[in-house]
């Protein structure tokens, strides 16, 4: 019985799912015929000539090489950040003294704009994909940070007793207690990040690389390409969402499998 309501539930909001982006295509549609029927803005293209021409280059393996180069930085950038945000948020969140140190010089740079980096990046590193590697890290690592430390704060601390009463070393405190007891934090952090990161990369490859989704739009407004233009935005969407399908999916089943003792 349970399991059969379990599969309603599941039916449902796929229904409802799929019925918001088809309203969400049926405004587009309606909207681009309003725009090009009342004031005679040309250019603009509807869900058909979109998602043929999305078809086409997909058919054509034109886009195949831009979209894995776009998601090589993604991942790349991530990894990085998480290579600096995890230890970083660890000792912020056991050490309160720095936490006061760096808690208002970390909020100063997180407001800055990744995208303002660009120029000084590009005169640091060049050409190529070390600045866009750079502004991604910059743009993903805040959400990893605080996510980080905040999960630390919350650990339970009988866990902490539990380990020193068994004589527990540092390192089997850090990777039996500490780490599965904020993975789920970490994991939060990293769909945040992963949403950062995604509308940061499209401008940061404008910074001429020659591949990338975001070289692919430069090269299609150069050709006056509307159509294929629209089409790799729709496909910059579908990626990000399947993204962060992904880290929301590996959250889920954090969440629910047995957390530590």
């Amino acid at each position: 019985m349970i399991k059969a309501l379990k599969q309603i539930h599941l039916s449902t909001r796929l229904a409802l799912s799929l019925g918001g982006l088809l309203v969400l295509i049926a405004l587009w549609g309606l909207g681009t015929h309003w725009l090009q029927a009342s004031i005679s803005l040309a250019g603009l293209l509807g869900p058909g000539e979109t998602f043929k021409s999305l078809y086409e280059l997909l058919v054509q393996n034109q886009l195949t090489l831009h979209a894995l180069t776009s998601l090589k930085r993604v991942l790349i950038g991530l990894g990085l950040a998480l290579l600096l945000g995890v230890p970083i948020g660890l000792a912020i969140g056991t050490s309160r003294a720095l936490e006061n140190c760096t808690g208002s010089a970390f909020q100063f740079l997180r407001m800055i704009s990744p995208l303002s980096w660009m120029p000084i990046a590009v005169m640091v590193f060049g050409i190529g994909d070390a600045p866009i590697y750079f502004l991604l890290t910059f743009a993903a690592v805040w959400p990893i940070i605080l996510n980080t430390a905040a999960g630390v704060r919350q650990l339970n601390p009988k866990w902490l007793m539990l380990a020193k009463s068994l004589s527990a070393t540092r390192r089997e405190v850090l990777f039996k207690i500490v780490m599965p007891g904020i993975l789920g934090h970490i994991l939060t952090g990293v769909r945040l990040a992963i949403g950062i990161i995604w509308i940061v990369l499209v401008p940061c490859e404008m910074l001429g690389v020659s591949s990338g989704l975001g070289y692919f739009i430069l090269d299609t407004r150069d050709r006056l390409a509307y159509s294929e233009l629209m089409a790799v935005i729709v496909l910059i969407g579908a990626l990000g969402f399947m993204l962060d399908g992904l880290a929301q999916k590996l959250y889920q089943y954090w969440t629910h499998s047995p957390k530590a003792p």
